[in-house]
Order: structure tokens, then sequence, then C-alpha cells
């Protein structure tokens, strides 16, 4: 179908505000990104409670930000990992998504803000985000988190390390999450899908702005052939938390996105595709101003609900 006309201006928006030409220095293009996503630009869905903390790391502290519905103990707990490419984006670019996280799950949000490349290459982000996530399972009660309900989510590259966490869970016997929520996730180094090459231009994130992020990210080529930056490329992907995994039709990363989600089903695992017809890469988030988005929104807060033992509280 073609892209939905509610869509179009914010797509133009984030479009015109978040240019990544191929020779762009990360440092303009996470300014952008910080621009874009301002509480001028973006005001702040209100929460119980916000914080900053940081929790041990492999290479020093991991910032994290910590989003409470309410106040007491034993809350779910859902780990955000933010997209950007694994080269943009921080607590401020997608604090108003965990704040609506927040309110509509009922969960207690910690939001990591891994180290980005390409400062910090591959397998940098993966080890913060593991960090963060076996912190979490060990001492996420000392602040009103409930040990024993944690779900793991994440966009576009955010989603990358969201479905790569599972993996390592499994193969170092750590508690497995009660869901992982991938949204429009980036799990192969692949430029040839169909989505690849008719949505390359056009929609936002463009197929060479995933060559730039890739080319930022890894080290070298073999990289590319890593589970841990593909996961579509793991041996194994059984025996790994439910899935749903959430794609957008006019996106460059959507084929990747729902193969991976086959391929858990295929594999024994608990995996829903969810497609967002006529939505852009960026959607998520954003159903406050496209509203066909809000029929996505409202399955993923309902799967996340259910995972985490929480649809009482609705």
């Amino acid at each position: 179908m073609p892209l939905d006309p509610n869509a179009q201006p914010v797509l133009e928006l984030m479009a015109d505000a978040l240019r990544i030409e191929t020779d762009a220095t990360p440092a303009q293009v996470r300014a952008a990104m910080n621009a874009l996503t301002s509480t001028e630009v973006m005001p702040k869905q209100p929460v119980y409670d916000v914080s900053d903390r940081a929790v041990p790391g492999p290479d020093g502290p991991i910032p994290v930000r910590v989003y409470r519905p309410a106040d007491g103990g034993g809350l779910p707990v859902l780990v955000w990992l933010h997209g950007g490419g694994w080269v943009i984006g921080n607590l401020d670019t997608h604090d108003q998504l965990c704040r609506l996280l927040c309110d509509a799950t009922g969960a207690l949000v910690v939001s990591v803000d891994y180290r980005l490349a390409p400062e910090h290459k591959f397998p940098a982000a993966v080890d913060d985000a593991v960090a963060a996530y076996e912190w979490a399972t060990l001492h996420v009660a000392e602040i009103g988190g409930d040990p024993t309900r944690i779900a793991i989510g994440g966009d576009s590259a955010g989603g990358n390390l969201a479905a790569v966490v599972p993996l390592v869970a499994r193969d170092r016997n750590l508690p497995m999450p009660k869901l992982q929520l991938l949204v429009y996730p980036v799990t192969d180094h692949d430029f040839e899908s169909p989505s690849m090459i008719d949505n390359a231009k056009g929609y936002g994130l463009e197929t060479e702005h995933m060559d730039w992020f890739f080319e930022h990210y890894a080290r070298r080529a073999s990289d590319f052939d890593d589970w841990r930056l593909s996961p579509m490329r793991a041996a194994d992907v059984s025996g790994l938390a439910p899935a749903l995994v959430i794609t957008a039709e006019m996106d460059p990363l959507r084929d990747q996105g729902e193969a991976y989600g086959r391929r858990l089903a295929e594999a024994g695992v608990e995996s829903e595709v969810l497609r967002a017809d006529g939505l852009f890469h960026g959607f998520f988030g954003l159903h406050a101003f496209v509203p066909s988005a809000q029929a996505v929104w409202e399955r993923a807060i309902s799967k996340l609900r259910a995972a985490l033992g929480n649809e009482q509280q609705r």
C-alpha cells in the first residue's frame, strides 16, 4: 500500500532534520538527532519518577535512566536499548519513548546508554547491553523492580541488541527475559533484500545510511558474519524468549526483521511478526501524530503487559 498520508508530514520533518550524508561525521548526525528529539519539539509524557544512575559495565560504569510508573516495589521491568545505528542516540533522544512505555505498561523502564561507535567499535554496544541486562536480573529489586518479570526491547540498532541479549543469556545461563520486543530491528548485514532495494530512498532511513552505520560500527568485514552483529547468522536460535517483531512497510530493514521472526518461529520460539502497513522506520511511539500507528502500539503494550503479568493493573 502507499505511504500513509497522515505519516507524510511527520516523515518529511524527520527526514529534513536528520540528514545523513555519506561524508557526515558522527558528531554532526548526533547533533541533528539531539535537536530533533529536544523538549521543544517533543513535550515529555509525565511519569511518577525519572532518575539517572550508573550500573557496572565491562569498561566502566554504564549510564542508565530509570522510569518509575508508581511508588513501591515489585514492579515489572523493561530494559530498553535505543536505536541510532550504534552511532547516534542516547538517553535523551529516546526519553519520550521510554516515558510512553513506562506509562502504558506500568513497568519500570531501564533505558541503557551503551557505548557508541566509532569511538567504541563492535562489540562494545553488545557487551554493555548484556551487562546492563545482567545487572537488572541481579539488582533491579534494589530500585523497586521484580527480577522475575523482566522483558527486553529496543528499536532499530537497539532492536538488534535486544535480539542478541537473549542469545547471550541462553548461552551463559542467565535468566531469560519474558519477552523480546524487537522494533524494526537490524538482524543481518544484508543489502540484497527486496525492501533494501525498493525502500532504498525516500522513507527517512535509507539503504546508504545503513552502510554508513555498519561501517562506523564494525571493526573489520568479518564482523558482519558474527551473530552478535547479525543475529540472523546465529547457528541456533532455539530456546529463546518469546518475541514480538514489529516492522514498517516502507523500511529498508523490513525484510530482515520479518525473516528473523520467521526463523525464531521455525526454531520453536513463540514469535509474532507485526508489519505496520504504510509506515516508515521510526514510527514507533509517534501514534499521537500518526493515527495508523496506534494499533501497532497497542499490540506491543498488550504483549508486554501479558508477558510481564501486568494485565490486571491496566
